[in-house]
């Protein structure tokens, strides 16, 4: 397997490099049926698309979605879906003076050591552009949820040094860094103004709640539901961690606190985060990611170039100070994929 596809039932191959000539990715297992067409797609796209936040590079992309196959007359036809979205700006030259010099904390030279040649053009494949394709897929996703009645929302509860302290949904759209709580929201724009001055950059934590998942999604052992959660995020480039319910809080409580007390309206506190032995238990599921800082800054660093030679480096040209809040839809999609996939598989065996 060479890494680029991902799911069992509901499967996805993305591909592209960052300033190749497109990305996208090809959708195969998609039941037939679905109402889809390239708006539908297109919509979530542009969540994600760069300049659409403060925080976002300055590359400019239509990221304009166009359906190849496995759509007719706005429905899926239960063929593998093709989806492309082409590269139009592009400027391989900023990174011209640098292809022989590894960024610090970007995959230059473990791509090196891997396959003894990388597309040092914007990082290539493991550019964050590369989630284009898992984006337009998590449309699809999210298409076969919405039959389902299975909502999916993320929202930021922390960047940088700023942490949210309450939750109101409706402030998600009421600020450009899908924060619930607008006093947050405000502190985290000052922050992040600050740091761009400073040529440094950012990490956070984002949340992702699916609520009306069914009891029993999941399978037993290795394919447990969070289990694919923790690999879908962690596929993320900018992902470190990730947590289910009271994640690493859990570590601290006593048994007689983390359990969930179920009653028969259902459970009466949420710390399994909707999951229990790996398996759906029909209470939201709550996953939360720790995103880290965009490695490429305007601060010299040290690094080293291709001939192992200690030298300096000062990234220029036009970067994300965080990938917050434009991983938010990324999440989104990756939840989904597993969502879908699983629904499926259930099915399967029902």
């Amino acid at each position: 397997m060479s890494g680029n596809t991902f799911g069992k039932l509901f499967q996805i191959t993305t591909w592209g490099e960052s300033h190749g000539k497109g990305v996208g990715v090809v959708v195969d297992g998609c039941p037939s049926g679905i109402e889809m067409n390239e708006s539908i797609i297109q919509k979530m796209l542009d969540r994600r698309r760069p300049g659409s936040s403060v925080t976002s590079t300055s590359r400019k992309e239509s990221d304009t979605a166009k359906i190849f196959s496995g759509v007719f007359e706005n429905q899926t036809t239960g063929t593998p879906i093709m989806i492309m979205v082409k590269n139009r700006d592009a400027k391989s030259s900023a990174y011209k003076s640098i292809s022989d010099i590894y960024r610090p904390g970007h995959g230059d030279l473990t791509y090196q050591a891997k396959y003894g040649i990388r597309d040092w053009r914007g990082g290539g494949r493991s550019s964050a552009r590369e989630t284009v394709g898992r984006v337009a897929a998590g449309a699809v996703a999210n298409a076969v949820l919405k039959k389902e009645n299975i909502e999916i929302f993320v929202h930021t509860t922390s960047l940088g040094s700023i942490s949210s302290e309450t939750f109101d949904r409706q402030a998600m759209s009421e600020n450009m860094f899908l924060c619930a709580d607008m006093t947050a929201a405000k502190l985290m724009e000052e922050e992040v103004a600050m740091v761009r001055l400073e040529g440094d950059s950012l990490g956070g934590v984002v949340e992702i709640i699916a609520k009306n998942v069914p009891p029993g999604l999941g399978e037993p052992v290795f394919d447990k539901l969070d289990a694919d959660f923790a690999k879908a995020l962690m596929s993320i480039g900018a992902v470190k961690g990730v947590e289910v319910g009271a994640g690493f809080r859990a570590a601290s409580l006593r048994g007689s606190q983390n359990n969930d007390p179920i009653v028969p309206d259902g459970f009466l506190s949420n710390n399994a985060g909707g999951i229990l032995a790996g398996i759906s238990n029909g209470d939201e599921i709550v996953v939360r990611v720790a995103v880290k800082p965009i490695p490429s800054i305007h601060i010299e660093q040290k690094t080293v170039d291709t001939s192992n030679k200690a030298t300096r480096i000062s990234i220029k040209g036009r970067h994300d100070i965080s990938a917050i809040p434009r991983i938010n839809v990324v999440c989104e999609a990756m939840v989904s994929l597993v969502l879908v996939d699983h629904l499926m598989r259930q099915r399967a065996i029902k």
